[in-house]
């Protein structure tokens, strides 16, 4: 499982576009699920997380309930080797969707296009002839509009493995504030992610409908991740953290997934209760829960 993965935030509908997602792309399948259990606090057997891959990236879809919706201020940027793949790819992701970005050639892109699903969750296609890909691209716009570079340096310092690849900024004469950034390609913990400063008006910013989740491996790594991302933030309930930029964080033990197992079981109950009643989480305390 990779160390950072997107986390999907759905009211009902988690399994229903897993099994969407899955069935379009290729190198996909769906690797854990889990139920909530009776410390709820959504009904006992429904599901509460879906693990699922595609195209090799790790993602987790939640059914949160109502709260939170995904905008599209986090999209899913998808290099396509073929115009058959893109085609395809646009056909079924566009049914029921809504285009942000017309399917055509732009100045940057011989085909390019930017939709919203029927699930709200937006994805940018474009035609690249190589191997085909998935990366979360990071909008900043409205008051996070030319924080891009800054979120980028904070971020990569925090992961092993993490460095900025490609970094344009907006030159004279371009549409976007001279020294914003146009388009970033880095990594964080071996992962590719992408960002941009948009000053156009959009009405969206980022959300917790669509969070990091991140896999730590010790109590350590928990509180030093907490304390940045929290600096300048906002912490919150059951491991999550909203950073200096908007941009929401699940800081959580690789142990999690164990401890709760398929939710069902008392254990899974204990430690879901005991997990309902932290901020930041405890990897004691939650292993404790576990042992009643």
């Amino acid at each position: 499982m990779r160390k950072i993965m997107p986390c999907l935030w759905f009211d009902h509908q988690a399994m229903e576009a897993v099994q969407f997602y899955t069935a379009i792309f290729d190198r996909s399948k769906i690797v854990q699920t889990t139920l909530y259990g009776d410390a709820g606090p959504r009904p006992k057997g429904t599901i509460l997380t879906v693990i699922f891959r595609l195209l090799g990236q790790d993602f987790t879809a939640l059914n949160g309930g109502p709260a939170y919706r995904i905008t599209p201020a986090i999209s899913f940027f998808v290099s396509c080797r073929t115009e058959r793949e893109l085609d395809a790819l646009w056909r079924k992701l566009s049914e029921g969707g809504t285009v942000l970005m017309e399917l055509q050639a732009y100045p940057f892109s011989k085909k390019f296009g930017w939709v919203s699903d029927r699930f709200g969750v937006s994805w940018q296609l474009t035609l690249t002839g190589t191997a085909t890909t998935i990366a979360p691209l990071f909008t900043f716009v409205g008051k996070q509009h030319g924080k891009a570079e800054e979120a980028i340096k904070v971020w990569i310092s925090l992961f092993r493995d993490s460095r900025i690849d490609h970094l344009e900024r907006y030159s004279a004469g371009q549409e976007g504030p001279v020294g914003t950034v146009q388009h970033a390609r880095f990594v964080m913990a071996g992962q590719t992610f992408m960002a941009m400063d948009s000053n156009r008006e959009h009405q969206f910013a980022f959300t917790p409908g669509l969070s990091m989740f991140v896999n730590c491996e010790t109590q350590e790594e928990i509180d030093r991740l907490w304390e940045k991302l929290s600096d300048g933030g906002q912490p919150q309930q059951c491991g999550w953290v909203t950073d200096r930029y908007g941009v929401s964080w699940q800081i959580v033990p690789s142990i999690l997934g164990e401890l709760l197992g398929d939710g069902m079981s008392t254990r899974s109950a204990k430690v879901m209760a005991a997990l309902l009643q932290m901020n930041k989480l405890d990897m004691k305390g939650l292993q404790q829960a576990a042992a009643q």
